[in-house]
């Protein structure tokens, strides 16, 4: 049975916790030029239904130092595109490449793709989950902190796709989570009670933001207006009055802790200038890490 990478509940936190090693050792790879071509004569589809820069740039990055061979696939450009069955999309890929990354709306679209797939389908984001951004952000917390165990988690901000992983995440890792979302915005309600059966007392929702990062290890925020809520910015400015990570609600964590943000940020909104170029800011290193546990995602997966 062909293995995806859609979600991170599909994964144990053995099978997560092997790909944020092989993460760390292909990064000090990269780092001194060892080469590790684990991808040779390999070819992987990058499909983008949503515009991005550190998704692409990342993926095509990481085929290539790899040794395989990338191929962008923008919205538009494919029958796809034009509304052919993902089915047959799938079924036709599948013949062709080795593996296929997507990144698009519904969550639906990469379980159909990958249902009908004989090769390996990674999410690279719906509008459900980002399971590549939150590994990346765990590789980036284990460089900084030496774990994620035991660690204080927060997520100040919407309840979009960042949270819902995060959620998952917490629940499979076992750390403690505390979210701050204003009503209305809160994390999807299936994933919540998924995560809070898994591992009770660990996950708790609030719409206090002071409440959320007060004692935090690690504090982590997102853009108000995701990509294709563009029109729901003025209304969003409004219900997260009170949510930007400046300098006075981060002093409510902990003296050492660090800041994460997954980019691209809204500076004057969701974090301050002051905060992101700040001495708890990790946000460089957990962009770079992007590529490392990408590559570690794809090495194991496509065979």
């Amino acid at each position: 049975m062909t293995q995806h990478f859609l979600a991170l509940h599909d994964y144990t936190k053995d099978e997560l916790d092997a790909l944020l090693a092989l993460a760390a050792d292909l990064k000090g790879k990269q780092k001194g030029g060892v080469p590790h071509r684990l991808l040779d004569g390999k070819s992987v589809a990058l499909i983008f239904e949503k515009a991005s820069t550190r998704t692409r740039v990342s993926f095509e990055v990481g085929v290539f130092q790899l040794g395989g061979h990338a191929l962008f696939m923008p919205s538009g450009s494919s029958q796809m595109g034009r509304g052919e069955p993902i089915k047959d999309s799938a079924r036709v890929m599948s013949r062709y490449c080795d593996g296929v990354m997507i990144r698009t709306f519904g969550q639906e679209i990469v379980e159909e793709f990958a249902k009908y797939s004989d090769v390996p389908v990674i999410n690279g984001l719906t509008d459900l989950f980002h399971p590549c951004q939150i590994m990346a952000d765990l590789q980036t917390v284990a460089e900084h902190k030496g774990r994620y165990a035991g660690l204080k988690f927060a997520w100040i901000g919407d309840g979009n796709n960042m949270a819902n992983t995060w959620i998952e995440a917490a629940a499979l890792f076992g750390f403690e989570l505390r979210l701050a979302c204003p009503a209305g915005y809160e994390p999807d309600s299936t994933v919540m009670a998924w995560a809070r059966a898994k591992a009770p007392g660990l996950i708790f929702l609030t719409t206090d933001p002071k409440a959320a990062v007060a004692g935090a290890d690690v504090v982590n925020t997102d853009v108000w207006a995701s990509m294709g809520q563009e029109a729901e910015q003025k209304e969003r400015e409004t219900a997260f009055a009170g949510y930007c990570l400046d300098d006075a609600l981060l002093a409510l964590a902990k003296p050492d802790c660090i800041v994460l943000h997954c980019l691209p940020a809204h500076r004057g909104e969701e974090i301050s200038d002051s905060v992101i170029e700040g001495k708890h800011s990790v946000v460089w290193d957990e962009a770079e890490n992007r590529l490392h546990i990408q590559k570690a995602i794809m090495a194991t997966l496509i065979k």
